[in-house]
């Protein structure tokens, strides 16, 4: 541990998933409700907080080596481990380096206490799963960007064997809903014009008989936000309902993403998903008939243990079919405790990255092909920031497409533009109108 100081100073540096994303800010939001400033360089902060993702291979000893170089340069800051990693160690991270604070996901609403404690020369130690109490204690929502980030249910109950979030994010529990459509309408007077729905399965949210589309339909009518998006769903959570607000509601985005993970149901069933191939192609038709324009996202992982050569092209014949927007892939990485770290047939390294570069091309190739189809729509993008070029701005079409645009338009504003070039990871556009800041 650092010797005993109250900071000053913080740094909050995220890891993983949007939802650590939307953690960091909480916690960034939590450290200034206490009085501290907030400073981009780590090396200069008292505290340095480090929010750990835990899904992929030597996630753990990457926060170690982050541990390190943060010693190794003479600051000596309180250090607080935070996340999923803090989560699955525990007091483990604190007996192997010098760190001041291990909080897990659930209980970060603690952490000024917990500083307080470390500046008293105690570790502050929190690792407990408390059911929704965090949002409570957090501070209310002040000034954001024009994109906001809005988690409305976490954990989850699926039990994939190859996944780690039921132990370090608990069972599946959703937000109430007058404290989500208050925080939404926090973010919008905040400046958010955008708001994304977060959860680990974010479509299995539910209060009483209402889902995830009657929520959306709710945030739909809070005046001033223009856009609403939802990540990360699973197949057996698309009701008929959140599939009809693809239809029926203006400002949700037309954009799913639906991780599949495998194309052939054998190795479906062996990790877990509850989806056969045909259940989520059949779920993909209904939402496309839904919603015709919608740009499709998913989820895969190569070289799970016993995948055989023929199910691997099922999986890239799954691709060819769905031809997706954009999409995620991983090697297999196993995770300590999980089911599939124990099963037979683990994959050669070798044959794993043959794979995954077999199937990033299919992706790609769909990816440029979608953009490249965008060519001659007229939509509306949501400048989010400078380009790197002078005088350009980048923002996101409904379809989720980055979109550079040479525009004098400021951050928040929605602009009119025709789409007049692909690129493999962005569309060039041409502004047409302008609307309000």
């Amino acid at each position: 541990m650092t010797s005993a100081k109250n900071p000053k100073t913080f740094h909050v540096k995220s890891f993983g998933c949007q939802m650590n994303v939307y953690d960091g800010e909480r916690m960034a939001e939590l450290m200034a409700a206490q009085g501290l400033t907030a400073t981009d360089d780590a090396n200069a902060a008292d505290l340095v907080v480090l929010n750990t993702c835990h899904i992929r291979e030597k996630a753990t000893e990457k926060v170690y080596s982050d541990i390190g170089r943060l010693r190794k340069h003479g600051n000596e800051p309180m250090i607080a481990v935070a996340g999923c990693v803090a989560q699955a160690e525990g007091e483990e991270i604190a007996r192997r380096a010098k760190v001041d604070i291990v909080v897990g996901p659930q209980s970060y609403h603690n952490l000024p206490n917990l500083v307080a404690k470390a500046a008293e020369g105690q570790l502050g130690l929190d690792t407990d799963m408390p059911v929704l109490s965090k949002f409570d204690a957090l501070p209310a929502r002040r000034k954001v960007g024009p994109t906001a980030f809005l988690t409305v249910q976490e954990g989850c109950d699926k039990f994939c064997t190859y996944c780690v979030v039921p132990y370090t994010r608990g069972a599946e529990i959703s937000r109430p809903w007058a404290a989500l459509v208050d925080e939404a309408k926090a973010l919008v007077d905040a400046g958010a014009k955008e708001i994304t729905l977060l959860g680990q399965n974010v479509n299995a949210w539910s209060d009483g008989d209402r889902d995830l589309g009657a929520l959306i339909r709710e945030l739909d009518r809070i005046p001033g936000l223009a856009r609403i998006r939802y990540t990360t769903s699973h197949p057996n959570d698309m009701t008929d309902g959140l599939i009809a607000a693809h239809r029926e509601v203006e400002t949700l985005m037309p954009f799913l993403h639906l991780p599949v993970q495998a194309g052939t149901d054998r190795i479906l069933k062996a990790m877990n998903r509850s989806h056969s191939r045909d259940s989520y192609l059949r779920i993909l038709d209904r939402v496309r008939t839904a919603r015709p324009d919608i740009a499709l996202s998913g989820d895969f992982i190569v070289g799970f243990p016993g995948e055989t050569d023929a199910e691997f092209e099922d999986t890239l014949s799954l691709i060819d079919e769905v031809r997706y927007s954009m999409a995620f892939s991983f090697k297999y990485s196993p995770r300590p405790g999980t089911p599939a770290a124990a099963m037979d047939g683990q994959i050669a390294p070798q044959v794993m990255d043959e794979r995954l570069q077999r199937l990033q091309a299919a992706l790609n190739r769909d990816q440029a092909a979608f953009n490249a189809a965008s060519v001659g729509r007229t939509c509306d993008v949501l400048i989010e920031r400078p380009g790197k070029l002078p005088g350009q701005m980048l923002g996101k079409s409904p379809w989720l497409q980055s979109v550079l645009i040479e525009t004098d338009a400021p951050v928040g504003s929605m602009v009119e533009v025709e789409l007049v070039k692909a690129g493999p990871n962005s569309v060039i556009g041409v502004e047409r109108l302008r609307f309000a800041a």
